[in-house]
């Protein structure tokens, strides 16, 4: 999931982050932070693109994955998946009822939030999501993919901001 890149704009950034990333996902919740200041360090030139990876252990994070991107159709990817992920407690409890609030919330179309929830217009984007993340050895999230290079941080997220800041420099200091 990316919005970030509008139609009409520059080409992409020299440098990618992909962040496999679970909407019901305490760690995911916390990994917010490191997110929110790679954004604020390296602005567009870093590209950070949220990919999903709903694990079978949290009951509604398919829908919550759906509904992500149905908030991208609707131009408010970010900002939705960053305020799901800000209420995972509450995700867990309220399921799908959360997921039309958020949405109402951001002042997005809830009407189309339910279609697509009933009829499955955004499940190949999850599913070929979910799909390429085993694909590459992903297994739980967090897990960032920079540079070729897989960073798991399901287990611990000490140390990963700063991995992915040294990556991204190189990267930035020498383009493929």
């Amino acid at each position: 999931m990316t919005d970030s890149q509008p139609a009409g704009s520059p080409a992409p950034s020299p440098v990618t982050l992909e962040v496999w990333c679970e909407l019901q996902c305490p760690d995911c919740h916390s990994a917010l932070d490191d997110v929110r200041a790679l954004r604020a360090a390296y602005g567009e030139r870093l590209d950070i693109v949220l990919r999903h990876f709903p694990l079978e252990k949290h009951k509604h994070a398919f829908a919550a994955a759906q509904a992500a991107e149905e908030a991208v159709a609707q131009g408010q990817g970010w900002p939705y998946a960053e305020a799901v992920l800000a209420r995972t407690a509450e995700l867990t409890g309220r399921g799908e009822a959360l997921l039309l609030d958020v949405a109402r919330e951001l002042s997005l179309d809830v009407e189309e939030f339910e279609v697509a929830l009933i009829d499955g217009r955004h499940i190949l984007i999850v599913d070929a999501d979910q799909a390429e993340g085993k694909a590459i050895g992903v297994t739980g999230t967090p897990t960032y993919v920079i540079g070729g290079e897989r960073l798991d941080g399901g287990k611990s997220q000490e140390g990963l901001r700063e991995r992915i800041t040294e990556i991204a420099d190189r990267l930035l200091a020498h383009p493929a």
